[in-house]
C-alpha cells in the first residue's frame, strides 16, 4: 500500500470517538461495578417488585402463596395463524388459593393391624405424588420484552407491569381485579 507520497507506509490509524454509524457511544457511561449502574433487566425487575409491594399491605397473606418470576419472551407456540396476542404473563397454578375450601378426602378404613395412626395423604390434591416433595406455590411469570414494547416510557411501564400483576393475582384468587386494586382501570 503506498501513500499520497510515496513513501510506501500505511498511514497512521485515527482514534474512533464514534461508533462505525457516527452515533457515539451507546449504553450508560456507568461502570457496571458501581451502584449507580442498573441493567434494563434490573430496572425491569425493580418495578416488579415496586408493583408487588403495592398490593402487599392489603393481599400479605394471599401473596405468600405466589411466587413472582421475569422472563424475556413468552415460549414459542406452534400456530402462527393464531390471532392471539402476545401474552404479557402466564399463571401457573399449582394449588389453590389458600384461603379457598380444599375438598376433605375420605380414608377407606383398614384393618387394625394395618393402622399406622397417620393418614395416607399420598393421593390428597395438592399434594406432590413423590415423599419427601412439598407442593409448589403458584407462580405469575411476567415477559419483560412484550412488556417493555408496549409501553413508551418507565411511567407507562410501570402501570403496566401493575396492572398485569393485577390481573394475574385476581385470575389465581377467582375474583374481579378491581376488588384487588381499586386503582385499576375499569373495562368499557
Amino acid at each position: 500500500m503506498h501513500d499520497s507520497d510515496g513513501s510506501g507506509r500505511a498511514p497512521a490509524r485515527r482514534v474512533r470517538r464514534r461508533d462505525r454509524h457516527g452515533r457515539g457511544l451507546r449504553g450508560s457511561l456507568v461502570p457496571p461495578n458501581v451502584p449507580l449502574y442498573r441493567s434494563r433487566s434490573d430496572r425491569f425487575d425493580d418495578l416488579v417488585l415496586l408493583a408487588v409491594s403495592q398490593l402487599e399491605p392489603r393481599w400479605e397473606a394471599e401473596l405468600s402463596g405466589i411466587e413472582f418470576g421475569v422472563e424475556e419472551i413468552p415460549p414459542l407456540i406452534g400456530d402462527f395463524d393464531d390471532p392471539e396476542p402476545v401474552p404479557l404473563a402466564r399463571l401457573e397454578a399449582s394449588q389453590p388459593p389458600p384461603f379457598q375450601p380444599q375438598p376433605v378426602r375420605q380414608v377407606p378404613a383398614q384393618p387394625r393391624a394395618e393402622q399406622t395412626g397417620l393418614p395416607d395423604i399420598s393421593d390428597q390434591p395438592g399434594l406432590p405424588d413423590q415423599p419427601g416433595m412439598t407442593a409448589r406455590p403458584a407462580k405469575i411469570v411476567l415477559y419483560r420484552r412484550p412488556l417493555m414494547a408496549r409501553a413508551d416510557g418507565e411511567e407507562e411501564l410501570a402501570e403496566l407491569v401493575l396492572d398485569v400483576i393485577v390481573e394475574q393475582f385476581a385470575r389465581w384468587l377467582g375474583v374481579d381485579p378491581q376488588t384487588v386494586d381499586p386503582g385499576y382501570p375499569a373495562e368499557e
